[in-house]
């Protein structure tokens, strides 16, 4: 906040009032009458929506002058129109609240966010017209040097935080529409996710152990399950003297060994030419000389070129992919590799994945909103022209109690797995107490 703003505000009681505290205002629509015209007066005096914090207190003065509002309210006015200038608008104290994960912008009038799993619409929150919600797209897609315009009308980015966000406008769309998935730096270890309920101390160590032995593992999960999340916390066991190439269409990745190369794609230009696609980068990783190769997420052709990569003694690699189930998982993975266009059978290609992956972690967001591990399986080999998998662990919901929260239980299957004598040659044995 200003200095100018702090001074009014001490000035007004220092009394700063928090935005999800809007709903207890007695005339809420002439707040928004006045909200509205201040934004209205400010846009049309700069289209930019920078402006110096004495003519915005000038602003607000001259559109409230002649009504009693209380100080709550006029201090809410002043803190609305900071953000619009020093912040990201409207959407600001959302991406400062810790527990929203997700923004969801539809229309001016029509903003949803989630918390806990829990979509919600969020009636404080609302824009003054479509330009409104276009320069508030502005300012936060040049935090990643992008923007967008009619022609290039899809967006994806990521904020300076590291939350993404993804962008379309018309005429790909009735309004202009933001989405954004806010990083979440709680889940930064394999404790949290333990203390969060997502996996036991068991799973925990076996998929510690099997980075480790550099076994190579897909992450499956539904669009704000975690896989990312998980896949930076896996990737935290890699030792610190390999080489890592990591592959992402936005950067999310964050690595903390020394030795890492991150590569992006990168969108054509209005001629539409000079883009790098995900399968661009994974076939020029191969002559990178990498020890692990690390895609963010799997969406194309490129499977093919990343499973030829892992049959080449790319061991230890991690990637993640949007499925239910770890079935659904290499069913998704065959149909994504024939994209490449490579003439291959089926049979072949199956054969080629089972020989290319050792397991498949699948995690889910709960209908109470949290998450779970809820299988770690083994591709144990090819037969009969089938893939076939076997459960390691696993996570069996029980019921739902009166609270709505899921209630269920992990469970180790008696099965020792094949790969364990290849986390054992890594000369990891602490694990092999589980298989007893």
């Amino acid at each position: 906040m200003s200095k100018l703003l702090s001074e009014f505000n001490v000035h007004l009681g220092n009394s700063y009032y928090e935005m999800n505290d809007y709903n207890v205002f007695k005339d809420k629509d002439l707040l928004d009458e006045f909200r509205f015209r201040i934004l209205e007066s400010i846009s049309d005096n700069n289209g930019t929506g920078k402006i110096e914090t004495e003519e915005i207190l000038k602003t607000i003065d001259d559109v409230t002058y002649g009504y009693e509002l209380s100080k709550d309210e006029r201090n809410y006015l002043y803190t609305l129109i900071d953000n619009e200038v020093n912040g990201n608008g409207p959407l600001t104290e959302l991406l400062n609240d810790p527990l929203v994960t997700e923004i969801m912008v539809n229309s001016p009038n029509e903003v949803y966010i989630e918390i806990d799993g829990v979509l919600k619409r969020d009636e404080s929150v609302s824009f003054i017209d479509d330009n409104h919600i276009m320069r508030t797209i502005d300012r936060l897609l040049e935090q990643d040097g992008k923007n967008v315009t009619s022609i290039n009308s899809m967006v994806d980015a990521r904020l300076n935080d590291g939350s993404r966000i993804n962008v379309v406008i018309p005429p790909l769309s009735k309004n202009p529409t933001i989405t954004i998935r806010k990083f979440r730096r709680n889940i930064t270890d394999m404790e949290t996710l333990i203390g969060d309920g997502a996996l036991t101390p068991y799973m925990a160590r076996f998929l510690e152990a099997a980075v480790k032995a550099k076994l190579n593992i897909l992450i499956s999960g539904s669009t704000g399950a975690g896989k990312t999340s998980l896949l930076n916390i896996l990737s935290n066991f890699i030792s610190d003297d390999e080489r890592i190439v990591t592959i992402e269409e936005v950067r999310e990745l964050n690595l903390k060994q020394n030795h890492v190369v991150s590569l992006e794609t990168k969108s054509p230009n209005f001629d539409g030419k000079g883009e790098i696609t995900v399968k661009d980068l994974v076939y020029n990783s191969l002559n990178m000389r990498p020890d692990r190769i690390i895609i963010g997420e799997l969406l194309g052709g490129e499977a093919f070129y990343y499973l030829q990569a892992l049959n080449t003694g790319h061991d230890g690699s991690l990637t993640t992919l949007h499925a239910n189930s770890p079935k659904e998982a290499l069913s998704r993975l065959e149909t994504m590799a024939l994209l490449s266009g490579v003439n291959i059978s089926m049979e072949a290609l199956r054969e080629y994945i089972s020989n290319a992956l050792d397991l498949v972690v699948n995690i889910s967001r709960m209908k109470d909103g949290k998450r779970k591990v809820t299988s770690i399986s083994e591709v144990v080999g090819f037969a009969n022209g089938e893939i076939v998998l076997k459960e390691i662990f696993n996570f069996k919901v029980d019921n739902i109690n009166k609270n709505g929260d899921v209630l269920g239980e992990f469970k180790l299957e008696k099965y020792k797995p094949i790969a364990l004598k290849r986390i054992n040659d890594a000369g990891i044995i602490d694990i092999n107490d589980m298989f007893r």
